[in-house]
């Protein structure tokens, strides 16, 4: 069961409590997690993760290639989600990855924006 997070803050419910996500919102939340929190950034769990944010300072030629391990790398946890696809487009000091999915034979997307600094906007 995950909290639903908006811009950092946890949603409230209304009633009190904060909101839960689940099925397929769920399912999005953890892979975005996955794919925004930079690998090895957690001392007690180093696996946890990704590299995406390094794409942005490599050459453009290699970079479509290394967003696709480092979104397959950061997804290997989740188990009933796998990667259909990985498209790179890159403007500027800028790229936008989108991320296609599948969980339990339906498709999901994720989009991010990356920037030489950082995982700045997602949405699905």
């Amino acid at each position: 069961m995950e909290r639903k997070l908006i811009e950092g803050d946890y949603v409230p419910d209304g009633a009190g409590g904060l909101t839960t996500l689940t099925g397929s919102e769920e399912v999005l939340a953890r892979a975005l997690y996955r794919l925004t929190a930079r690998r090895g950034g957690l001392p007690f769990l180093p696996e946890l993760g990704s590299r995406l944010y390094q794409v942005p300072r490599e050459k453009p030629s290699v970079r479509q290639s290394l967003a696709a391990r480092y979104v397959a790398q950061a997804l290997e946890g989740e188990r009933e989600l796998k990667v259909k696809d990985v498209a790179l487009a890159q403007t500027g000091d800028r790229a936008e990855l989108r991320v296609q999915l599948e969980w339990q034979g339906q498709p999901l997307s994720l989009d991010l924006e990356l920037s030489p600094r950082e995982a700045v906007e997602v949405t699905w």
